[in-house]
């Protein structure tokens, strides 16, 4: 039986932002969400430059405003609205169904597709160890003969409910009536795949809310994963929340621009 100890986040997708042809500026940020976000920002007040060359008239800025400190006012204003402009796609693999089930209420701001145990066979599922049980522990022979036992009850249930069905009808159809049965005596820990798609608020959101402290450790654990994505990716937009240790040994997130 496969044992899963830490989720895996990769980033699948990011924008690309393309600067209207017939304005004349420019973001010193070469991360397209960062520069997306800026630029919005100052669509809202007509706050190009002088030079900018749009129609109506716009108010001219004192300086170059670095995109750096464009957006760290962005956060102390709380003009959260421009964040929501900044895309990015991830795919999450080693995390159990307990911690999607919890993933998926951040429905605000996000998008999910995740693996479908009614068309995939999981006879071969690997499961995901609670952070708070330690291997090598009774608690941990206890979680891992549960994980086996329900295992062997879906491979006994997905043959008898697979000759029970039978030949009639499509064949895909019949392996989601067998698969969909069986999934039934999976644990929660069974482990799954899951992409997800957020803009920069809706992201904030998240590693704020599931990296505090009184989070459930295994999603504060992938909200870590998740943020130290987001700090390489745009850290004008994410360099504010900070990763600090916790006696658990799973970091929490803080920030002093909280609900941007």
């Amino acid at each position: 039986m496969q044992i899963i100890r830490q989720p895996r986040v990769t980033v699948i997708a990011r924008q690309q932002f393309i600067v209207p042809p017939h304005i004349n500026w420019r973001s010193d940020s070469e991360v397209a969400g960062e520069a997306l976000a800026e630029f919005s920002g100052r669509l809202c007040y007509l706050s190009f430059g002088s030079d900018a060359g749009l129609e109506g008239g716009h108010k001219t800025i004192a300086g170059r405003t670095t995109n750096q400190a464009y957006l760290k006012n962005i956060l102390n204003t709380k003009h959260g609205s421009v964040l929501e402009h900044a895309v990015w796609s991830f795919l999450i693999e080693g995390v159990s169904r307990s911690l999607t089930h919890e993933l998926v209420r951040h429905r605000a701001g996000m998008a999910y597709s995740q693996l479908s145990q009614r068309y995939v066979d999981e006879s071969e599922i690997g499961f995901v160890v609670p952070p708070e049980i330690q291997e090598g522990s009774a608690e941990f022979e206890e979680w891992k003969k549960a994980c086996e036992d329900s295992l062997a009850s879906y491979q006994r249930l997905l043959e008898a409910v697979t000759e029970k069905v039978g030949e009639g009808g499509p064949a895909t159809m019949r392996k989601k009536r067998a698969r969909q049965a069986a999934r039934s005596v999976l644990p929660n820990s069974a482990e799954t795949k899951i992409v997800a798609t957020g803009n920069a608020r809706a992201l904030r959101h998240f590693c704020e809310m599931r990296g505090s402290g009184t989070a459930d450790l295994e999603i504060r654990r992938l909200a870590g994963v998740v943020l130290r994505a987001l700090h390489q990716e745009a850290p004008n937009l994410f360099g504010d929340m900070r990763l600090v240790p916790s006696p658990d040994g799973i970091d929490t997130i803080e920030t002093e621009y909280s609900k941007v």
